[in-house]
């Protein structure tokens, strides 16, 4: 499970970490619009993934991880055909619905297999090595894109292959799951829109995956804009791993003791003094190293923190359904992050841009406290 979570990362992010530099510069496509697209793929796969989480506690998960890669080796590389903006919208739209099986059924299953009082441990152990996967990955792919887009998706496509095939025959025989619940899957799949504590919950962490989307896919741009080669901002994005592969397991085993909700304060916090970086350091490539580094601090809290507090909220047999739910609130939020950054950008500048989202993580970080208060 845990490898081919290695191998989906690194086809994945080796890809679309440089592809909004690929379409902006190398297909000629405004940043507006692939700021549109992105968000497309994002509500596709958001929308969906409720729908894909509720089906597989009810049919198993193999199977959907095993369509969901197959699907994906077709998808992934067909970017390199997108022609104009119509092309490009149905593209991320098929992108998405790929990507909607894989986030919430990888994760219920991933949870299916760790002992409950583990489960952040586990997280932790997934999210590091998926750090070593975006870090070994995205490193060399700055320079393989710089030769050309077109072996990047390649090898990207080649990634899945692997994928598939470790779902396939590495996953065999009976897995352990939660019983259904007695509802329907249209019930089950709405179950977690419906539950106060999660609405609440969500609110106040979307800010995480906003500002991963910020640091993923906003500041390769941010970068660019200022004169950074895609070599260097390659090797920036994937030295923020190391900060992860370090911390995150010795993090989260420390964090068991107090829930995964404790921590959640400090780790906005630490995310808001790293978007602020990005705005305040001059410098373009101090801004980008700095500001991934901060950042780095608090992701390595939340990245476990936040999927063992939606397990925590789940009731039983409905772990797939709470996962596609905080899937659905995780994907729209990481899809707006280049459609406000440009909007913010064409008024603001990057620097009041990044600063607009700092301030939104500072917010959620004295929400975060408020609410642990009472």
């Amino acid at each position: 499970m845990i490898a081919a979570n290695f191998i989906a990362v690194a086809a994945r992010m080796s890809l679309v970490t440089f592809i909004g530099i690929y379409f902006v510069t190398k297909a000629g496509i405004d940043l507006a619009t692939v700021g549109v697209a992105f968000l497309c793929e994002n509500l596709a796969r958001g929308t969906l993934a409720p729908v894909f989480g509720a089906l597989s506690d009810r049919i198993g998960r193999r199977r959907l991880l095993v369509v969901s890669a197959a699907a994906t080796v077709i998808v992934l590389p067909s970017f390199l055909l997108v022609i104009g903006p119509l092309s490009f919208i149905a593209w991320s739209l098929a992108l998405g619905t790929t990507g909607a099986v894989n986030m919430p059924v990888a994760s219920a299953l991933l949870l299916d297999l760790a002992p409950p009082e583990r489960r952040q441990s586990v997280l932790a152990l997934n999210y590091t090595v998926i750090s070593v996967a975006y870090t070994a990955a995205v490193s060399p792919a700055g320079f393989v894109a710089e030769r050309g887009y077109g072996l990047l998706a390649a090898l990207s496509a080649s990634g899945y292959v692997l994928v598939a095939c470790l779902y396939a025959l590495a996953l065999r025989g009976p897995l352990p799951s939660d019983p259904a619940s007695e509802a329907g899957v249209a019930r089950d799949t709405l179950s977690a829109f419906s539950d106060r504590r999660f609405l609440t919950f969500a609110a106040m962490a979307c800010i995480f995956p906003l500002s991963m989307g910020m640091v993923v896919a906003v500041s390769p741009l941010f970068a660019a804009s200022m004169g950074l080669g895609e070599g260097y901002i390659g090797l920036v994005l994937g030295g923020n791993s190391i900060v992860v592969v370090l911390a995150a397991l010795p993090v989260a085993t420390r964090m068991e003791r107090s829930g995964p909700f404790a921590y959640l304060p400090l780790s906005a916090l630490m995310v808001a003094i790293g978007l602020a970086s990005y705005g305040v350091i001059n410098d373009a490539a101090k801004a980008l190293l700095v500001g991934t580094l901060v950042f780095s601090l608090g992701e390595v809290v939340f990245s476990s923190a936040v999927p063992a507090a939606v397990a925590r909220l789940a009731p039983a047999g409905r772990r797939g359904a709470y996962q596609g739910g905080w899937a659905l609130v995780q994907s729209l939020a990481m899809g707006s992050a280049l459609v406000l950054s440009g909007a913010l950008t064409a008024r603001f500048g990057w620097q009041g841009t990044w600063l607009v989202f700092a301030g939104l993580a500072l917010a959620a970080a004295v929400a975060f406290g408020l609410k642990l208060r009472h």
